[in-house]
């Protein structure tokens, strides 16, 4: 039977968003319903609020979530009701090219649930990402949900969904940074203080964090910057330069997505370095390099989708490291709100003092 549940809608481009009641259906084949414990903020629901992603309002916004297993659909195995999870947006098939070549993070036909969530009146809701989870519960295609240990507080399990997960991975996964490696980071929001956390686990011995803004550098040095560059009054290129001996760091992660800021990163790194690119840029940016350079300075110019992650594998994995000390989830928490306070948390992130709210269910 469907339920009523309370949850979070975008109406249209660049309006407020409010709560609504939300009809969540049974789950079907291949489905499961999710009672959500916590979703994080994320820029992500605030470019879908602006129609920065498309058009598809009213949007259900809500992705970086962590829940209960309320039910399951026919045909599902891999979750039981009562399983812990996190939900995750790229539900790989298993069968593209790209998985059966054993590159599961590429999957070219990842899926979400076929039925709709809708308003009271019928109204059919786009949830943001395949997921959203700004609601007390939640329909997602079961291959969504990633199990792991009930015991981690959910306003940080849920982090991993998202964010936290895009950062770590594009330190670990797409830019395989080493033990040794000098590392730079451009850009030092969630995602960016992720991947500084990400290279210090991989054991970088030097990392250094780009940003405009001192609160966020000062951020990123709790989190494991060993140096800080303010960009807005040096020249980052040349400041990574002399941190490195003239050369360049072996690997730059680009956590802003400008063209301004992936050519600070081209030229930042050493040769035959590595650029990584895992800030979400517009469709109307344009990058303009001079294809000598490109050719002569050899190297691998990457982007990171979700860090490359696989999440059966890698949630677990974090999940644990979390456990053991060895990596601080929770310290990207710097906030828990109610769903009725979304609207604020968006407004906070242009005051630079937020890594994540979180709402707790």
């Amino acid at each position: 039977m469907a339920q009523q549940v309370r949850g979070v809608v975008a109406p249209g481009k660049n309006e407020p968003v409010r709560v609504e009641t939300v009809i969540v259906p049974d789950p079907g084949p291949g489905e499961a319903v999710v009672r959500v414990q916590a979703c994080g903020v994320c820029h992500t629901d605030l470019h879908y609020k602006q129609g920065g992603i498309n058009d598809d309002f009213p949007f259900l916004l809500g992705h970086e979530a962590a829940g209960v297993v309320e039910s399951v659909g026919p045909d599902v195995t891999e979750v039981a009701p009562g399983d812990f999870v996190i939900l995750n947006w790229r539900a790989v098939c298993g069968s593209c090219r790209a998985c059966r070549r054993g590159r599961p993070w590429y999957c070219f036909d990842t899926h979400n649930a076929t039925q709709k969530m809708t308003l009271e009146d019928g109204t059919e809701l786009s949830a943001a990402l395949g997921i959203g989870a700004f609601a007390e519960k939640t329909l997602v295609a079961a291959g969504q949900c990633t199990k792991v240990d009930p015991s981690v507080a959910p306003a940080v399990a849920g982090l991993l969904g998202c964010g936290v997960m895009a950062g770590i991975g594009a330190a670990v996964n797409t830019g395989a940074v080493g033990r040794g490696d000098t590392v730079a980071v451009i850009g030092c929001g969630g995602v960016g203080d992720a991947a500084i956390v990400g290279s210090r686990l991989a054991g970088a011995a030097r990392i250094v964090a780009v940003d405009i803004d001192d609160r966020k550098l000062e951020t990123a040095r709790s989190m494991g910057a060993t140096h800080t560059v303010n960009s807005s009054t040096t020249d980052p290129v040349e400041a990574v330069r002399e941190l490195t001996g003239g050369f360049g760091a072996d690997v730059v992660i680009e956590a802003v997505g400008r063209p301004e800021t992936y050519r600070q990163a081209f030229y930042a790194r050493d040769l035959a370095g590595t650029v990584v690119l895992v800030g979400v840029p517009t469709p109307d940016m344009k990058l303009e390099l001079p294809l000598l350079d490109v050719f002569g300075r050899g190297g691998a110019l990457k982007s990171s989708w979700y860090g490359d992650c696989l999440p059966s594998r890698d949630f677990p994995m974090l999940i644990d490291l979390h456990q053991q000390g060895r990596i601080d989830l929770g310290a990207f928490v710097t906030e828990t709100i109610g769903l009725g306070d979304v609207e604020k948390a968006f407004a906070r992130m242009h005051e630079g003092d937020v890594l994540r709210s979180v709402v707790v269910l």
